[in-house]
């Protein structure tokens, strides 16, 4: 009898042996083994595990053989590439981990479908903004001025946060509380000037908006108009491709229902472009809604009116009037007339039966932004030309509380609204009046009420410079209020339809006119007024563009600065520059505009050819089958020669469609 010891060896040695050979002679020689089933199967599991770690090490040992062979530089390029992927892949995964609302939002995308979802996400992206505002400005303007702050002695109420004024006037919530001093801690350390500060991160903050406008206007134009047709039409995609990643039964129970409503929205669409009106039908529709934006108009301009003599009789109320709280009548009118003029806007749809959803919600939020652009435009006039001009100590306060209290008495009314008018409609609707049901969400009202607070907030930074962190907080609490009041009191839209141009239009809103309007306020606020003599920043100064023209000059004197002059003066302080700029830009979106209407009519063209493709093989095979069963009955050589030749310009026919397909994959 043998030992264990010379067992193993034996087992050892063969497969030593083994291991040399071909697939099929290891084979073989396994076979010929008079040993059991069961050994064999494990002799064969060894000899593959033992060659493929042979080959595992002899391709590492190449791999280290070819790296000696690099230079340095070349493997200092791989490590550098090779960290750069991995950091990217952690951050793009750090940054899905803390996305915020993922799981709500696809709830509200399933429940109620894309068009009441783009309201949230338009939200969400708001917020995005005032983030990013709130740490720019908290960072250059406020922590400075945090260092060389004097303590207040004012006496806290709680009635500022209502009014803004009393002890929040005398803190780093608004322009007169900063110094207009350079700030040193010591003597021969670095300086820092508050007034450009102050000028250089406010002008930050809007370049990178306006760039972040821009650049999120073409994502969505790009993704969202170049051909709405193949878009948003892809039912088959919806109904075969299925993520086979999503195990847990509730996250497939909210997949199911996502791709449902998509569909129900892809069908909705196609059946009412479908739908065709008579003549008649389409003068009374016609009728309906000259008469809707006549009386819409009307409405704008009475409360355009109202707004102009309530604030031009402010200033004198409030001298009559003593009471802290007789500044919150400017606020409190403005916000009714905010929140009752869109409801009345909304009832217009009643006569107007719009036959597209979208259409229904690009009007109101046409007239809504007509109403509440020229609000602001008239409250602007009103600060810049009779607060800054009324001699006040310090207007530039005076109009970030009035600012202030606009965005607190917007915020209180649309909380008041969720939970009271909201709500008070859905017990009418259930309780006494069943024939009305639950109300639709309305996009475009709410939409408007972020756009309109965001304009606030952008023109008011300047004078309250911590407005975006008050923004910030409120568009957090509104996300949950809205969400709460969407899931108890709405129901999901009567007419399904697709909402991915919706953003694209809500981002266009934000940019003109509500941007544009904010950079003409900022400028002629900076250009062409003077300062408070005594509070701020920019105190003592004829306009507050001069702190950069002293900058400027100061730097003159230093050679080391020059170049920075000559940028000044030659490109930024330049008419001809931004002239040959803009023309730039306009031939650049010109071109642009040139290549994606191509690109258009090419898609177009290539879907019509796939179409007519499948309509030549639909032909094709039904002459195929029409020869074959001739076929068979004469069995003539005359039919199978024509067979042939349409069995040839089949293959050629599907293989001019495979290649056309290959080529254009989108199409």
């Amino acid at each position: 009898m043998l030992s264990d010891d010379q067992v193993n060896e034996i087992i050892i040695e063969l497969i030593a042996s083994l291991i040399p050979m071909t697939s099929r002679d290891r084979i073989k020689a396994i076979r010929s083994q008079p040993r059991t089933m069961e050994e064999k199967r494990n002799l064969k599991w060894i000899c593959q595990q033992a060659k493929s770690r042979k080959m595992v090490d002899k391709e590492k040992s190449k791999q280290s053989r070819r790296m000696l062979e690099l230079n340095c530089c070349a493997q200092c390029l791989n490590s550098i590439s090779r960290v750069y992927r991995r950091s990217k892949n952690s951050l793009s995964e750090l940054l899905d981990s803390v996305s915020l609302w993922q799981k709500t939002l696809k709830v509200i995308g399933g429940k109620f479908g894309t068009s009441v979802l783009s309201y949230f996400n338009f939200l969400k992206w708001l917020l995005k903004f005032n983030i990013f505002s709130f740490i720019v400005t908290f960072s250059f303007i406020t922590i400075p001025q945090f260092t060389v702050a004097e303590k207040n002695t004012l006496q806290f109420t709680g009635l500022e946060f209502f009014t803004g004024a009393g002890y929040f006037g005398n803190t780093v919530m608004y322009y007169g509380f900063y110094t207009n001093s350079t700030i040193r801690h010591r003597n021969g350390g670095a300086s820092y000037n508050m007034q450009l500060a102050y000028l250089f991160t406010i002008g930050a903050c809007l370049i990178v908006c306006f760039f972040s406008l821009l650049y999120s206007m073409a994502r969505y134009f790009r993704n969202n108009f170049i051909n709405p047709h193949i878009y948003s039409r892809g039912i088959a995609k919806l109904i075969f491709c299925w993520d086979f990643t999503i195990t847990h039964e509730t996250a497939v129970k909210l997949k199911q229902k996502n791709l449902s409503t998509e569909i129900r929205e892809n069908l909705s669409e196609i059946l009412q472009e479908n739908v065709k009106l008579t003549l008649s039908q389409q003068l009374i529709r016609f009728s309906a809604h000259l008469a809707a934006w006549v009386v819409s108009t009307g409405v704008a301009v009475a409360c355009c009116v109202a707004v102009y003599y309530l604030a031009e009789n402010n200033s004198e109320f409030l001298k009559n009037h003593k009471d802290p709280g007789a500044v919150l009548l400017l606020p409190f009118l403005v916000s009714c007339i905010n929140l009752a003029v869109p409801r009345l806007y909304s009832m217009f749809r009643l006569v107007e039966r719009y036959e597209m959803p979208r259409h229904e919600v690009y009007t109101l939020l046409i007239r809504n932004i007509f109403l509440k652009i020229s609000i602001i435009g008239i409250l602007c006039y009103y600060w810049l030309n009779i607060v800054a001009q009324a001699g006040e100590e310090c207007w530039e306060t005076l109009i970030g509380q009035e600012i202030y209290r606009l965005l607190l008495m917007d915020f209180v009314f649309s909380l008041a609204d969720s939970f009271l008018g909201e709500f008070l409609r859905r017990l009418i609707g259930m309780q006494f009046m069943t024939s009305l049901g639950l109300q639709e969400f309305d996009i475009a009202r709410n939409v408007l009420e972020l756009i309109y607070a965001q304009t606030l907030v952008w023109i008011g930074t300047f004078f309250c410079p911590l407005l975006p962190f008050i923004q910030m907080i409120t568009l957090f609490i509104m996300f949950y209020v809205k969400n709460i009041s969407l899931m108890m009191n709405f129901q999901p839209p009567s007419k399904a339809w697709r909402a991915s141009q919706m953003m694209t239009f809500f981002i266009l809103l934000l940019f003109f006119p509500s941007f544009t309007g904010v950079l003409c306020t900022l400028a002629i606020t900076i250009w062409r007024l003077q300062p408070s003599a005594d509070c701020g920043p920019f105190r003592g100064l004829p306009f507050f563009i001069h702190s950069i023209y002293g900058w400027i000059d100061t730097l003159s004197k230093r050679p080391s600065s020059l170049w920075v002059v000559w940028i000044y003066r030659n490109l930024i302080g330049s008419v001809h520059f931004f002239f040959i700029l803009t023309l730039i830009v306009l031939i650049i979106t010109y071109l642009y505009w040139q290549i994606t209407e191509g690109r258009k009519i090419m898609i177009r063209l290539l879907h019509e050819q796939i179409i007519n493709e499948g309509k030549d093989k639909m032909f094709l095979i039904e002459k195929l089958t029409k020869l074959q069963d001739a076929e068979k009955r004469g069995n003539t050589s005359s039919f199978t020669l024509e067979r042939r030749d349409v069995e040839v310009r089949l293959e050629v026919a599907l293989g001019s469609s495979r290649s056309v397909q290959e080529e254009n994959p989108k199409a």
